[in-house]
């Protein structure tokens, strides 16, 4: 019986721990699209250094009226994308949002951004929680 009470002590902080580790936002960008479309992308990278899995089910933010997570993938010689409703992040895993793969498709700018502008972009997790990452407005590589 000393033994399990013993376990289970130990056992507590680390699941207390685990609770409170998060995924963190690193490098995030922003194809800025020329003429002023309707629709930009978003780029960088979500490390998940926790010892649990972490499942994003949705994102928002205040510059745009709709943001979704998409995966392009090439079909049959044809690239096609699709929207991805959740994003596991194995523990100690990454996903990385990189043009032609995994990325965020950034609906309905309220307003125009100009390079250099920071955008705030917030994850929501499975498990209620929420995540912020900046990313940063670029112009299209030449």
């Amino acid at each position: 019986m000393k033994i399990r009470i013993a376990l289970l002590l130990l056992c507590l902080p680390l699941s207390a721990c685990a609770r409170d580790c998060a995924p963190k936002v690193k490098d995030g960008w922003i194809r800025l699209m020329p003429g002023g479309m309707p629709m930009q992308a978003g780029f960088g990278r979500i490390d998940n250094h926790c010892p649990m899995p972490a499942t994003i089910v949705s994102a928002s933010s205040p510059a745009y009226g709709s943001v979704e997570l998409h995966e392009s993938k090439l079909v049959d010689g044809i690239n096609r994308m699709r929207e991805v409703p959740e994003l596991r992040i194995a523990p100690d895993g990454a996903a990385l949002l990189q043009p032609g793969g995994l990325h965020l498709m950034l609906m309905q700018p309220k307003a125009t951004l100009k390079p250099g502008s920071r955008v705030a972009i917030v994850f929501k997790l499975k498990d209620g929680r929420e995540l912020l990452g900046e990313f940063e407005a670029r112009k299209p590589a030449p």
